[in-house]
């Protein structure tokens, strides 16, 4: 193996694994990345951990300055906005898709997640959200559109840090059991191959999503000058 290899390899650990941290939350938005230590964390040199954080920095989950000096990027009402309005275009074309081009194998694999979702609330938490990641992921996969699985991948990931916003809010009971029900209907749209109603039943359910909760909650919070979410975090 080659140096250049490993140092790819190494690359694509911190890369993962940083990442990992800043979407769950935990890397606060705001926060210096203390550099020395995360690559002692990773066991590996400074060189590829900054190598992950250019990375990084291309996709906005991390900001740089002209110092080198490396921050995990702020959430905004703005960008939670951009993510919720690209979803509402392209989760419904999703849906329509695999209506018609649902395999055998897509049909069991969305059988297999839609039985372990949970009610996404503060009880359930990462279960909850894991779970309910994989049955829209299993309905991505079921449109064999290569290029749309791979930006609905993307903006899911990116939405994750704004759903936990969501996570945070006291939704009630009904609006939960109600999210989780349209994921069993969705389904049953799929099977059943009605296109139009799969595409139109996920647009009502991308509109009461929990990043649509959270949009609002952000923009709150960012009309309070001095809530502390928004600033950096003590290093």
């Amino acid at each position: 193996m080659t140096s250049t290899n490993v140092f790819s390899s190494k690359s694509d650990v911190a890369y993962v694994e940083l990442r990992k941290l800043i979407l769950t939350g935990v890397l606060l938005p705001g926060s210096r990345l203390a550099q020395h230590e995360l690559a002692g964390s990773l066991d590996m040199s400074i060189t590829p951990l900054r190598e992950a954080i250019r990375r990084l920095s291309s996709e906005g989950l991390v900001d740089l300055d002209a110092h080198r000096d490396a921050r995990v990027a702020r959430m905004s009402a703005t960008e939670a906005r951009q993510l919720f309005e690209v979803r509402l275009s392209l989760d419904p074309s999703a849906a329509e898709l695999a209506a018609t081009r649902r395999t055998d194998e897509d049909v069991a694999a969305m059988r297999t997640a839609v039985k372990r979702l949970l009610p996404v609330t503060r009880t359930w938490g990462e279960e909850a959200l894991t779970a309910h990641r994989e049955f829209h992921r299993a309905l991505y996969l079921a449109s064999h559109n290569d290029v749309l699985i791979r930006l609905l991948d993307d903006l899911w990931d990116k939405s994750d840090r704004y759903r936990r916003v969501g996570l945070e809010l006291p939704p009630g009971d009904e609006p939960r059991t109600r999210d989780l029900e349209e994921h069993h209907q969705i389904l049953e749209l799929v099977l059943a191959g009605d296109g139009p109603g799969a595409a139109q039943l996920m647009r009502d359910h991308i509109t009461r999503s929990l990043t649509a909760s959270a949009i609002n909650e952000l923009e709150q919070r960012e009309n309070t000058p001095s809530y502390a979410y928004f600033h950096p975090a003590p290093d």
